[in-house]
């Protein structure tokens, strides 16, 4: 007995040393979206930056998209790309979990996400989810659905939330957020709902911006633009507008108690990355699931009010819903 509890004692010690050391292995599922070998080039650098050391990508799983000839035609592209920061292709999700600590669901394709995180869940490995997390607000609602039966920790979020400047505005360095206008590129994709295929972006700014408590929404549309406007339970008015044509270019305006100033653009993953680096440390999510299902609900919130020609839609009739069809949806795949 004696012995057997020397030898348990021996690898918990081993385990813990090799966390606390920071040698903490990722496995990337999709490789259909340019995040992924981003992701790997700054966290298996030689000399990567102090807030990446200690971590690597050991192993991905390249789908993907299997049906979005966007997404699917960069695979053979970024699979043999990262091989040369010694990422392991592998050709299963199974396979790859046995390699890893923690997961980022990278996968372009929304709706392949449930699936491919209920496998990662039910395998107790804690992840993040690039956006969308789902390509509906069902789907959403399904996988934290399924995040909470399986005690899970994951978060998602748009790159967009962490940029400095947004921070500042989000923490009311500027005073509190009195309204905002943001905006953002939001092509479409046939296969996703507006907004969760690239819209999101702007959507989560504005979110960031604001905080969470919008009640409703009313959008209009024409063939360049969208433009979505909520009203949020204090009585401010928050707005974003998705563009097509043009420059892709993100940003905004926040009127504040102390100024009027703008809302932070694109700078890159790193902000991104720090914060999700930190949540497989902490198991701590940076972005309450509350807030991620608000924004997936104002963002199907617009487009029924699109259907219904701009009329108000109250975001507690779209939620519910929402859930209804989740629990049908997790029922019907015995998830």
């Amino acid at each position: 007995m004696k012995v057997r509890f020397l030898l348990f004692a021996f690898v918990l010690f081993l385990a813990v040393s090799s966390y606390a050391q920071g040698k903490i292995k990722i496995g990337i599922i999709g490789l259909d979206t340019s995040h992924s070998p981003e992701f790997i080039k700054l966290l298996n650098d030689e000399n990567p930056k102090a807030e990446y050391a200690g971590f690597q990508v050991v192993s991905a799983y390249p789908y993907g998209s299997k049906t979005i000839k966007s997404s699917y035609d960069r695979i053979p592209k970024y699979t043999e790309e990262v091989q040369k920061y010694g990422v392991k292709i592998v050709s299963s999700i199974s396979e790859l979990l046995k390699d890893v600590d923690c997961v980022m669901l990278e996968t372009n394709d929304g709706n392949a996400h449930l699936e491919q995180a209920a496998e990662v869940l039910k395998a107790g490995k804690i992840m993040f989810i690039d956006k969308p997390v789902g390509a509906s607000l069902s789907q959403t609602i399904a996988i934290f659905e399924l995040a909470r039966k399986y005690n899970v920790p994951i978060f998602s979020s748009s790159s967009l939330r962490f940029v400095p400047q947004n921070q500042k505005l989000n923490r009311g360095e500027y005073g509190k957020v009195l309204g905002a206008d943001c905006y953002s590129p939001s092509p479409s994709e046939p296969s996703h709902p507006d907004f969760s295929w690239y819209g999101i972006h702007g959507v989560e700014t504005l979110f960031t911006v604001m905080g969470m408590g919008c009640i409703a929404v009313n959008r209009m549309s024409s063939e360049g633009t969208d433009v979505v406007v909520g009203l949020w339970n204090d009585g401010r008015i928050g707005t974003f507008r998705g563009r097509r044509p043009g420059n892709n270019i993100y940003g905004g305006t926040a009127f504040c108690e102390k100024e009027t100033i703008a809302v932070g653009g694109y700078q890159g993953y790193g902000f991104l990355l720090e914060e999700i680096l930190k949540f497989f440390k902490t198991r701590i999510a940076p972005v309450s699931e509350k807030e991620t299902l608000e924004i997936f609900t104002f963002m199907e919130a617009s487009n029924e009010s699109k259907q219904q020609k701009g009329k108000i839609i109250y975001m507690e009739d779209t939620y519910k819903k929402g859930l209804r069809e989740a629990k049908k949806m997790i029922a019907k795949n015995k998830l």
